[in-house]
């Protein structure tokens, strides 16, 4: 990778696409390694299934003087007739009102369970054009969904805050400035409790349609927490589907509750993987910053660049000899402990962004006009990344 600093190597890579290509690299190699994790896991239930309805098959071929062909050819019409929403059990019409507004939730969630599908040419053309429309209205909701939600905890911790440090000093007197309001301009909520309460509440509501699910459909505590999370990250198996059965007990309450789960589980996951995105990010400018310095470490004879980081871990100080604390002629103690410490104030130094507009969201403020980043890492970005950002970015070149 060329070095931004000393310009080495064939030609120079800027930090965002540098930035670009490692996290395509790593997401190669987080793919690369969910697929052996699930080939090991499902291989061996797939074959030993296939094995065994490949025994009853021709069991029932011999007891009822089948030839394989004709069997075959049997349940292939079935495949057809399933495909079409036809079920050995009762179950409700796919395309009556009801199954055709779950299916457009799906549609405009971008859930896709995929047990139920257009079959006329007319509903495919139709599909085309309703998706398109339905789900980038249902990305806007999502991204104002997250805004306010941010905007919403970031106040709430803000008054909890300001009441735990007006105990600590004493009540004001009434009237005063600190007596008013949940001020404090100079706290700002950690992203890392954003984090963990959306967690919670992710937990929360998965727990509850968790149960509500086993009660209803019959599904183990388990299954439904899978369901819980397939359905909420939008990923959308099919393998499990929710109110298919033609009649449930209060059904009507049970379909608005269903209805009102997903949606709400929905905006807590989107919000919740937006947040983890942020820290992703982070990791990614920490491994290119470690990278970069050790290329140009190495074009400089061995000497570290320093870092353009305002924030210095506490244990690394230059001396008069250019060593640090606790070591003489300049060596590291420890350098796995000192790169942990360093991955972790990097990460501090750069959510200090994110933090930023949590607190500002929380006042009600805007960014100050006319103020630039300089070499901001959160600059640019689409969708709930660049709600988050373009409010962060002219924090980065002041800290």
């Amino acid at each position: 990778m060329a070095c931004r600093g000393c310009g080495c190597g064939p030609g120079h890579l800027s930090e965002d696409n540098a930035r670009f290509l490692l996290l395509a690299a790593l997401i190669a190699l987080y793919l690369l390694g969910g697929a052996a994790v699930f080939s090991a896991l499902e291989l061996a239930h797939e074959r030993q299934a296939k094995q065994r309805w490949e025994e009853r098959l021709a069991d029932f071929g011999r007891r009822h003087n089948l030839s394989r062909g004709e069997l075959r050819g049997f349940l292939r019409h079935y495949e057809e007739a399933a495909e079409a929403g036809v079920r050995v059990d009762h179950t409700r019409p796919r395309w009556d009102f009801t199954g055709a507004f779950y299916f457009v939730g799906t549609v405009v969630s971008t859930i896709g369970f995929g047990m139920t599908t257009p079959a006329t040419v007319g509903g495919k053309i139709f599909l085309i054009f309703y998706g398109l429309l339905g789900c980038a209205s249902t990305i806007l909701f999502f991204n104002l969904f997250l805004e306010r939600l941010i905007t919403v905890i970031a106040h709430v911790m803000k008054c909890c805050h300001q009441q735990q440090r007006l105990r600590r000093e004493g009540a004001p007197p009434r009237g005063s400035p600190k007596s008013q309001g949940c001020g404090g301009a100079g706290w700002k909520p950690s992203v890392y409790y954003v984090m963990l309460i959306l967690c919670l509440a992710s937990l929360l509501v998965s727990g509850c349609a968790s149960a509500m699910y086993t009660c209803i459909e019959g599904w183990s505590y388990f299954d439904s927490l899978y369901f819980c999370f397939v359905a909420f990250s939008t990923i959308g198996f099919g393998d499990l589907v929710s109110s298919q059965h033609a009649v449930y007990e209060s059904q009507g309450l049970y379909r608005v509750a269903n209805f009102a789960f997903i949606l709400v589980g929905v905006c807590c996951i989107y919000s919740l993987f937006n947040v983890i995105s942020i820290l992703i990010k982070q990791s990614v400018n920490w491994i290119l910053r470690k990278l970069d310095g050790g290329c140009c470490g190495r074009c400089r004879g061995g000497l570290p660049r320093a870092r353009r980081n305002a924030v210095t871990p506490g244990h690394v100080r230059s001396s008069g000899g250019g060593g640090t604390e606790g070591e003489a002629g300049g060596r590291r103690p420890s350098e796995e402990v000192v790169s942990m410490k360093d991955f972790l104030a990097a990460n501090k130094v750069s959510l200090a962004v994110l933090q930023k507009q949590l607190s500002e969201t929380a006042n009600g403020c805007c960014p100050q006009a006319g103020m630039q980043p300089r070499d901001s890492e959160f600059s640019g970005g689409v969708g709930a990344f660049a709600i988050m950002n373009n409010r962060l970015a002219e924090t980065s070149g002041d800290r």
